[in-house]
Parts: structure tokens; sequence; C-alpha cells
């Protein structure tokens, strides 16, 4: 069964040109829509989606015009867009590995598929709000703790699952990952803004949508 899994996850990985979303060959939400509960694992592909607008978290090679310069990171209106895939890793200098179940507090990166940079916050102001900046930054053999996140996750859960609300804590500025429905009119036109803010709000909810599970490692 784990072997099944790790071929459609390396189908998916060889296939990065394509807008068919994983969900469509194999996804949690089969799984889910028949009352089982789907964990993230390290090694998951998935998409998050913002719980107030559905808007999926995105980004794409395209830089930001202020701040950083580093690769822009908005929320997309579409389901099915290949850039707003990203994979779920531990974080630097732990012994965490594929397949891993992932426990609210834990300290997590998040790499986007297509580019392979990392999902990653500091003090430069967002372009339409002001708030602090989320950009995706470095590459496979260059990431900092600018790319940790703590997962957060809602009620009573104490691993991450499928379709179970969470926040995102950047370590860094412990601003939480964020969007709102400020839309960007030109180089991003109709998607919205993603932004760190430092207070709780409705608006830093986040929900695992679709996306290649992978099962969880039994512990030998």
């Amino acid at each position: 069964m784990a072997l099944g899994f790790f071929a459609i996850a390396l189908f998916l990985f060889l296939t990065l040109d394509s807008d068919v979303a994983p969900s469509s060959t194999a996804s949690a939400s089969a799984a889910s829509s028949e009352g089982v509960e789907v964990q993230i694992t390290y090694g998951t592909v998935l998409k998050l989606m913002h719980e107030k607008t559905k808007f999926r978290l995105h980004s794409h090679d395209v830089p930001y015009g202020s701040g950083s310069g580093q690769q822009s990171v908005t929320g997309f209106p579409n389901v099915d867009d290949s850039n707003s895939y990203w994979i779920v890793r531990p974080q630097l200098g732990t012994s965490a590995k594929q397949g891993d179940a992932i426990k609210s507090g834990t300290i997590i990166r998040l790499q986007h598929m297509r580019t392979r940079k990392w999902l990653h916050s500091h003090l430069h102001a967002s372009p339409i709000s002001g708030n602090l900046e989320v950009s995706c930054f470095g590459g496979e053999s260059e990431s900092d703790t600018g790319d940790h996140w703590r997962l957060l996750i809602e009620g009573s859960g104490k691993t991450w699952k499928q379709d179970q609300k969470i926040r995102l804590q950047h370590v860094d500025t412990v601003g939480y990952l964020h969007s709102h429905d400020k839309k960007y009119s030109r180089i991003a036109g109709g998607q919205q803004e993603v932004c760190g803010v430092r207070e709780k709000r409705a608006d830093n909810i986040w929900l695992a949508a679709e996306g290649v599970y992978l099962p969880v490692t039994e512990s030998k």
C-alpha cells in the first residue's frame, strides 16, 4: 500500500507541467468523502485553502515589485492550478522523515512544488496592506529559519489531518499566515494578498485541501 502511494507521488513530481490535480488521480478527497480520516505527513503534496475566502495559497515565478523583491505569494481563486501545490517538509536539523505524522506545535517548512523555493517571511512590508511580507525564497540547498512555520491546530486535535482548521505562525516574526479580500489589480490581477499578521484573526485559518497524502509510516 505504501509503495502505491509513493508511486503516485513520484508520478506527480515527474509531471510538474500538468495542471491536472493529484486529487483526480488518488487523493485524500476520495477517502475523506468515505469518512476516513486522512493524516498529513512529511512528504505530502497539498494545497492549503484559506477558510474564509476559499482561495488557495499560491506562488509563481514573479517577483514582488517592492519590499524584498523575492518570489511573490498570493491567494489564487481557481482550484486547478499546479502553482498552488506545496510539499510538507520538516524543519532544518530534525530527524523527522517522510511519512511521519505531524503534531500541533511542530515547526515545519512548505516547499513550493514547481519552483522548489520555501514559503518565507520577514519584516519587509507586504505590498497592499503593509503587514509582514510573505514570499518564496531559497531552494533545495538554501533554507534558513525564515522558512520555519509553527503548525497550530484549532480545537482538540493533536496531529494534523485533512479538513482540520490550522494556523501557521512564522517562527522569526511570530506573524500568522494570513489572507483577506484585498486583491491585486495588475500583474497578479484577481489574486489576493497573502501576508503575515501578529494577531490571531478569523483570516488566519487554513485547511489542507487537494493533494497526494502519503500514509503514516508505522514505527518498527
